[in-house]
């Protein structure tokens, strides 16, 4: 009981690397959040950075989050109900990993298993040793990153995982794989809901949108304003982090909608002199 009650204290945080990962913003997100809000709802779940910090500052709090990524939908439902069998599987891909890391990355990403802990371990281990941590797919759907230059990656983080495991079990959590307009139906009068999707692109090259095998297109980000005017209409708390572009600005110019601009670092920027200075979007309706 000693050592549930140890893990707890250990503050979970995001147990993977996500592209547009929210760590960071965690101040300026809590200021931003609502005095008092029902149900918590985050639609593009990713890393869970905002997720992780809720849980932690409101003991109990009721949440329902959601990805279309199913294998990232998996990790969450792997870490919380499969926790020994998890890290078991971590720390032997970590051996085998330290015998020659070059030819094990390289066979781990070709590799398909079934098994889903072994799925989500493989996950977990691709982000930790991949270069520059980034979770990218192919129009196949193949994980296509190279391996990264490490000298020792952690790769278990098992203090970590195991208060991941913990704060999951402890709450009223639903997780579930669907699309964000299904939170449509379930989103009531009071509730919270935070946005935090693939981010559109502030220049013709900045064009990384696939977390999955669909990209998250013009087309997406107006479905998505015009689901925020039907969440807005239903009186719910709506909270939207995106880039700091033109389309993002003139689609919610307009009332109910407040803009604030906010300085973010790019933690995943390849070159480290490119991962300042730059700028996003916060949305909300309150």
């Amino acid at each position: 009981m000693k050592q549930q009650y140890e893990q707890i204290l250990v503050t979970p945080k995001p147990f993977v690397k996500w592209a547009g990962g929210k760590r960071q913003l965690i101040p300026i997100l809590h200021q931003n959040l609502p005095g008092a809000f029902g149900t918590y709802y985050e639609p593009f779940l990713g890393g869970g950075a905002l997720l992780f910090h809720i849980l932690t500052d409101k003991n109990g709090q009721k949440c329902s989050i959601s990805d279309l990524n199913s294998d990232l939908v998996l990790a969450y439902t792997t870490i919380r109900d499969r926790i020994d069998a998890l890290i078991s599987s971590l720390k032997s891909h970590e051996k085998n990993y330290q015998k020659d890391s070059k030819s094990y990355y390289y066979s781990v990403r070709e590799s398909n298993p079934r098994n889903e802990v072994e799925k989500t371990s493989r996950l977990i281990f691709l982000n930790r040793t991949c270069f520059n941590g980034l979770y990218r797919v192919n129009s196949k759907g193949k994980f296509n990153v190279p391996l990264g230059k490490y000298t020792n990656p952690n790769i278990v983080n098992e203090e970590n995982i195991r208060a991941v495991s913990s704060i999951l079990q402890t709450n009223r959590i639903s997780i579930k794989c669907r699309d964000f307009e299904s939170v449509l139906r379930d989103a009531k009068k009071g509730d919270l809901v935070y946005f935090d999707p693939p981010y559109q692109p502030v220049s013709s090259t900045a064009n990384f949108t696939s977390y999955t095998t669909k990209d998250f297109t013009y087309d997406d980000l107006t479905r998505l304003a015009e689901l925020c005017l039907k969440l807005d209409s239903k009186e719910c708390h709506v909270l939207l982090s995106n880039s700091d572009s033109k389309e993002v600005s003139d689609i919610f110019a307009k009332k109910p909608w407040k803009i604030t601009r906010i300085e973010v670092n790019r933690s995943i920027n390849s070159n480290s002199k490119k991962r300042t200075g730059h700028f996003e979007l916060l949305i909300k309706n309150y």
